[in-house]
């Protein structure tokens, strides 16, 4: 079994950045892609940023701007940099990380911010 551990969600003020992290370990058979979706409260799940483990990344065309991931020389950490952060960024971030065929999603990391 994968675990996946986030941290780095908290409450800011518009304009303000974070940084959130993801960490896999366990019964880690192969790595594939990690990244991060989020979710508010009414909507579905939507693509946040990901990464492969060749480094190529997506990112939500409307976030291009703000948000930068990257990974951890060994590939089981992602991380989430959100600047310039807007109240409609608030949701609910799960990391992704896609291992052995399967995906696994963490708990979910909120990120609040106030206008």
């Amino acid at each position: 079994q994968v675990q996946l551990v986030e941290s780095g969600g908290d409450s800011v003020q518009s304009g303000g950045s974070l940084r959130l992290s993801c960490r896999a370990s366990g019964s880690i058979v192969s790595i594939g892609d990690m990244g991060w979706y989020r979710q508010s409260p009414g909507n579905e799940r939507d693509l946040v940023a990901r990464m492969s483990v060749s480094n190529r990344t997506t990112i939500a065309d409307s976030l291009k701007d703000r948000f930068t991931i990257s990974r951890d020389n060994a590939k089981t950490t992602v991380y989430l940099q959100m600047n310039n952060l807007k109240p409609e960024d608030t949701a609910v971030y799960f990391c992704y990380f896609r291992s052995g065929g399967r995906d696994y999603w963490g708990q979910g990391t909120q990120v609040t911010v106030s206008s």
